[in-house]
């Protein structure tokens, strides 16, 4: 066993600390752990990063090597307190990188998991394995006044990542560790940590550009970024052509630009599961002439996606009996298996039946569902046939043939993702990423779309389907919409059941959607209190602040003095207490407009702001507009 470095084997790209201590790190405890023959060779390596946590002492991170005998490593400084490691290997092994930092102050712990809390895990919680299909490896520890205490991201988006953390109970610590196989003519471990001690948002959206290089995305549909109809909470499997275009004929009333048409089409049975997926040919009764109908929806006016379980092949299907050897694993309780994207046979099968819809049916667009079932763990071996050996290779090549073969008929193609697969690895095969299935609440999809939009890149952030009790109130409609306001929304009720003052709450926030669509969506995102579940939202870009209150609490004015000072100032009130709390720094003049839920103007006057606190009455679902002299 190795435990000291050879000579010559790191390569330090910046005056770095002497290396601690150098007896061995002692990993932190982790009960009911498989056990794992530990390979005859193993290295240890106490690597100085240059880097001084805010208790000002330096970061040192310990890299252990499973299977090999030597680690090459590089530390690069890239940013002010960033740091960007690279190892690789001199034989095939298992590269673990871990260090930590005192755990002062913290308030939350972030990841991009769809149910991660934001409590401090403790350190002996297995790791998550994130992959290609399957989360992203990033994870923030955030402390007091929203700062990140430390924020570190891996390079590899499609191989499997191993990204452990937690509350270090002996030591009061935090700490981080981050696993990956590597090859000795493979891609190394590339490891970015951060320390700068900015807002944690600041920090994912750097991670996210760091991401994004040598990424190419081949752009988004405008069409993407507007509110879209979708049929699933409003129709479920109840989908046919007249239903169809008699919601598409409403939607385009309120503000839509698509419709999203859900599971259903695809088969005459109506009990859910997804034992009728596979042959992806529409049922004739629901839908006889489907590039007829398409061309309906587009004369309403609105673009058109269609859905599918891409993994799944159902047993009730006529493909079942040809790919039922092709499968990483069975799911009985769905009536279906997943297929088994190493196989070209498979991969060429779904190309052919999912490009028809846009080749034959002229669709503009897919929704494509279920890819993180191809994140199997512990999957079969490659077998016969096969022309990829790991899974992730095979959903990746299968993704970008069908990327291939749909932009050669729209370039401008639509394709909606979903949470938990996230990774900037399917980010050239996309075009939007929606929030995972939360019906009926709000406040998880506002978490849910702010943590999408914080590491999206270049992708349009939808909400899960908005849908409401055909007895809400407007105001508590107004409070759903409000809760996705830094996404595009996705409406999915009945809009032939819903009353005018329904209808006016819609059109008036979809219309809010839609005119500030730039700064509510590409604007700079700063979400307040992760450990809250983000009570107040902002975006601003340079002309515009808007602002979203789901808890009675104040809202500081943005500086109009800076030399990139918003003028126009919003406040969408999703709170129930209609006290709106303006702060200033200092005394000046605004006119103020209050709408209620519906729009409709309550008052409209100029406002003598002072320096401090500023009450106005907002009701819930209303909106402030303040637009600030010059």
């Amino acid at each position: 066993m190795t435990t000291e470095p050879h000579p010559g084997a790191e390569s330090t790209h910046m005056p770095a600390e002497p290396d601690a201590d150098p007896q061995q790190f002692a990993p932190v405890w982790r009960p009911n752990t498989p056990a794992v023959a530990t390979p005859d060779t193993v290295v240890h390596r106490q690597l100085a990063t240059g880097l001084r946590h805010f208790a000002d002492a330096p970061l040192t991170v310990y890299l252990t090597g499973l299977g090999c005998d030597r680690l090459e490593t590089a530390v690069t400084l890239v940013d002010d307190g960033v740091v960007l490691i690279e190892v690789t290997v001199s034989a095939a092994a298992t590269v673990r990188a871990e260090w930590r930092v005192p755990c002062v102050a913290a308030t939350a712990y972030w990841t991009p998991d769809t149910n991660a809390s934001r409590w401090l895990p403790p350190s002996w919680i297995a790791p998550r394995t994130v992959s290609l299909a399957l989360g992203a490896p990033l994870a923030s520890l955030i402390g007091a006044d929203d700062r990140a205490l430390c924020t570190a991201a891996a390079g590899e988006t499609s191989a499997p990542v191993r990204v452990g953390a937690g509350v270090v109970e002996e030591s009061g610590e935090f700490a981080f560790a981050v696993e990956q196989d590597l090859t000795a003519d493979g891609p190394p471990l590339r490891l970015r940590i951060d320390l700068s001690g900015r807002h944690f948002a600041a920090t994912l959206q750097a991670v996210t550009a760091w991401w994004a290089e040598g990424l190419h995305h081949p752009g988004t549909a405008p069409a993407a970024r507007m509110p879209a109809y979708s049929t699933w909470y409003s129709l479920h499997q109840n989908v046919d052509t007249a239903a169809v275009e008699r919601q598409a004929a409403l939607a385009v009333t309120v503000g839509c630009e698509s419709i999203i048409v859900d599971d259903g089409w695809q088969t005459t049975d109506r009990a859910r599961g997804y034992g009728h997926c596979g042959d992806w040919e529409p049922n004739p009764a629901a839908f006889p002439d489907p590039a007829a109908h398409v061309a309906e929806v587009h004369r309403l006016g609105l673009a058109y996606l269609l859905w599918y379980a891409l993994p799944f092949i159902g047993r009730h299907n006529d493909a079942w009996d040809r790919f039922k050897d092709m499968i990483l694993r069975e799911e009985p309780d769905l009536e279906a298996a997943v297929l088994d994207p190493r196989h070209p046979e498979v991969r060429a099968y779904l190309v052919e039946r999912v490009s028809r819809a846009v080749e034959q049916w002229d669709m503009d667009g897919l929704k494509l569902d279920f890819i993180d079932r191809f994140a199997v763990t512990d999957p079969p071996p490659a077998p016969a046939g096969a022309d990829h050996s790991a899974v992730h290779d095979g959903v990746l090549q299968l993704l970008a043939d069908l990327d291939a073969r749909l932009r050669r008929t729209r370039p401008d193609i639509i394709v909606e993702h979903r949470q938990p697969y996230v990774s900037p690895g399917l980010w050239p095969y996309a075009t939007m990423i929606r929030a995972t299935d939360c019906p009926l609440s709000p406040a998880e999809n506002r978490q849910r779309t702010v943590d999408c939009r914080l590491t999206a890149g270049p992708l349009a952030v939808h909400a899960d389907m908005i849908m409401w009790n055909s007895a809400d109130t407007p105001e508590a409609i107004a409070v759903h919409l409000v809760n996705a306001l830094f996404s595009v929304p996705q409406i999915s009720v009945d809009l032939a059941d819903q009353s005018p003052d329904q209808l006016a709450t819609l059109r008036f926030w979809l219309g809010v959607f839609r005119q500030y669509a730039d700064v509510l969506q590409l604007g700079v995102l700063e979400p307040a209190r992760p450990d809250l579940g983000y009570p107040l939202v902002r975006a601003h870009d340079q002309h515009t602040t808007v602002v979203a209150r789901y808890a009675p609490l104040p809202v500081a004015l943005p500086d109009r003095h800076a030399a990139d000072g918003p003028q126009t100032l919003l406040v969408a009130n999703a709170d129930g207490d209609p006290a709106v709390l303006l702060t200033a720094t200092r005394p000046e003049q605004a006119l103020a407009r209050v709408q209620d839920c519906r729009g409709e103007i309550l008052s409209e006057t100029v406002l003598d702001l002072v320096a401090g606190v500023n009450p106005v009455t907002v009701p819930p679902g209303g909106l402030l507009t303040l637009t600030r002299e010059h």
